[in-house]
């Protein structure tokens, strides 16, 4: 251990040199937004997928894109719409006819193919279709007739969801949503961005980035970013706080059992725990701290819970009730020993 520790100190600061690069990379091209960077990088650095929700025209599409870039990994983007087959993302088996003249099936290739999947107004294609990602985003591998092919390493999908267009759109599943590691919200910029963005986009000059980090170098912090320690502390309160939102949990606060339906399973607690070690290692530190999960709960937690008719009628939303559980949740108390 002690002979690991100055090497891991070494990855930790080269990674969070890494970061910082990437972000101002990133500012390039894209104006605020410093939480939603944070949280996909997050995400993409722990093998997490992401939703993003927000209205059009908040450069959801830029953002990943020039993440992709910036990245050196291979991106495609498929656009949803009602008429999409689940094969046109998988991929299909087509009748060909080789060099000696026979006839047999060859499999040719889907987007889903790629290292950075932008799967863009993901809710407005049909359950079926939407379905189609389920496997890859689970497993990294997709079955097309008998056989199962393994997607590229590393494979990451970020969606992307308008919350204000109803007509026409298929709201995605709980157990789809539950795929997700974050559901990043995209919010409005403040004065300032919005001038800086229109300033930019009256002068036409398009910003070129440049690559920081391949496809090898991610799967390589994966795996270092997977052993930062989350001590027994983190994880009793990560327990705790996981179990509150559940309104038939003995535990769960009386506001808890009156306005949510259901609350989060223990995917949550596991992607509390891997946001947590992301954003410790962003910051450049060895162990995740309680802050860090703290850091991560809304994201991770608000399309896992469900609220109920009487938290909507007094205009409580399950961020609100997050807020109100970080608040109420007490930290663990550290043993003394005399």
């Amino acid at each position: 251990m002690s002979d690991k520790k100055p090497d891991f100190d070494e990855f930790l600061d080269k990674f969070r040199k890494h970061r910082e690069v990437m972000i101002e990379e990133l500012h390039k091209v894209i104006v605020g937004q410093s939480e939603v960077i944070e949280q996909i990088l997050a995400a993409i650095f722990t093998g997490g997928h992401c939703l993003l929700v927000g209205v059009p025209g908040l450069a959801k599409t830029l953002t990943v894109s020039t993440i992709a870039q910036i990245l050196d990994v291979q991106f495609k983007r498929i656009q949803f719409t009602p008429d999409l087959m689940p094969s046109d993302i998988t991929g299909t088996n087509v009748l060909d006819e080789n060099d000696a003249g026979r006839r047999e099936f060859r499999f040719v290739e889907g987007p889903v193919f790629t290292n950075i999947l932008l799967a863009d107004e993901i809710n407005r294609t049909p359950p079926k279709t939407q379905a189609a990602l389920l496997q890859a985003m689970q497993e990294r591998e997709v079955t097309v007739g008998q056989t199962t092919y393994k997607l590229p390493e590393p494979f990451f999908v970020i969606a992307t969801q308008n919350p204000i267009e109803q007509e026409g759109t298929y709201p995605l599943p709980e157990a789809q949503l539950d795929r997700f590691m974050f559901n990043v919200k995209v919010d409005y910029p403040n004065l300032a961005e919005e001038e800086q963005i229109l300033t930019s986009a009256t002068t036409g000059e398009r910003q070129e980035v440049r690559k920081v980090l391949s496809a090898k170098a991610i799967l390589y912090l994966q795996k270092q970013i997977n052993t930062i320690e989350a001590g027994p502390l983190t994880i009793n309160y990560v327990a705790r706080l996981v179990r509150a939102t559940r309104p038939a949990d003995p535990a769960s606060p009386k506001f808890v059992r009156d306005l949510v339906d259901w609350g989060a399973g223990p995917r949550a607690g596991m992607f509390l725990i891997a946001g947590g070690k992301a954003m410790a290692a962003m910051d450049g530190r060895p162990s995740v701290s309680l802050q860090d999960i703290r850091r991560v709960a809304v994201p991770v937690l608000r399309h896992r819970i469900a609220t109920n008719f009487q938290a909507q009628a007094e205009g409580m939303s399950s961020e609100t009730i997050i807020a109100r559980l970080l608040d109420e949740v007490p930290e663990p108390k550290i043993p003394k020993y005399v």
